[in-house]
């Protein structure tokens, strides 16, 4: 069975500056794999080109077998990998349940031939997505603030609501791009919770930049390591915390010679 997401020898130039060097990963179908590494290790980089954000200067990239090198977001978005921004990106002057209603494609309403001789057919198709953007709130235990302009949400409920606009599609894999970024513990645990359930109840494939060991230690098996611009190691957290080149990567060695946790990590 082919990989949900394989990465194959990528290489991403700025100028003179090699951000991802010769880069080849997997993401494997039902997953949640995460990927860390310090800071300009190339995350970003290799992330924005799975996304279609960016173009690799070499080297390809495949969606559950199939070449997407190149593609551009609207496009991945059709064959469903969506992703969600440390920043959310709501549309702050509609509600939480407009919010989702938005994201299906084609819908007859935005055609002006359907909207003017087809009504009934526009009332169906919303009365659908209606439906649909409401059974995402009843999974997500949003309900509370479905009324509510996402605009007035706090961080963590906005992510909430970037998580439920995957639902509203028939997503493939989700790219969680450091979620854990301005979002308070208690709501942090339900985009983990609602995540963990996505991925057992519904076969979500998750990849997932994130800083916070915690929550990479809760949700990843397995976890890739990058360091300037390459794969380091891959493998469970523990065999990652035990391995003293990554220790090496995060802190340059400790002064004792031995390895230190990474951050994050209990001992």
């Amino acid at each position: 069975m082919a990989p949900m997401i394989e990465v194959k020898n990528v290489t991403r130039r700025f100028g003179g500056f090699v951000a991802v060097n010769d880069c080849s990963l997997s993401v494997e179908k039902g997953s949640i794999t995460g990927l860390i590494g310090p800071n300009g290790a190339g995350k970003s980089t290799l992330f924005n080109m799975v996304a279609g954000n960016l173009e690799p200067s070499s080297g390809a990239i495949f969606l559950d077998g199939r070449e997407i090198t190149g593609l551009k977001p609207h496009q991945l978005f059709g064959r469903g990998l969506l992703r969600t921004f440390q920043i959310a990106h709501e549309f702050s002057r509609l509600t939480v349940l407009e919010n989702l209603m938005m994201v299906p494609a084609g819908q007859p309403g935005e055609n002006l031939f359907d909207a003017w001789f087809r009504g009934r057919k526009v009332r169906e198709f919303e009365r659908g997505v209606r439906e649909r953007a409401e059974e995402v709130v009843d999974f997500l235990q949003i309900g509370h603030v479905q009324n509510e302009l996402a605009g007035n949400l706090s961080g963590g409920q906005k992510k909430l609501v970037e998580l439920g606009r995957t639902m509203m599609v028939d997503a493939k894999v989700v790219l969680l791009d450091e979620i854990a970024a301005g979002v308070n513990r208690t709501l942090l645990n339900d985009l983990a919770s609602n995540i963990e359930r996505l991925n057992r109840e519904r076969g979500y494939t998750f990849f997932v930049i994130e800083h916070d060991m915690d929550l990479i230690g809760r949700l990843c098996d397995p976890v890739v390591v990058m360091a300037a611009g390459s794969v380091m190691m891959k493998g469970s957290l523990a065999e990652i915390q035990a391995d003293e080149r990554v220790v090496e990567a995060y802190f340059g060695g400790s002064p004792t010679g031995h390895a230190t946790s990474l951050p994050g990590a209990t001992a």
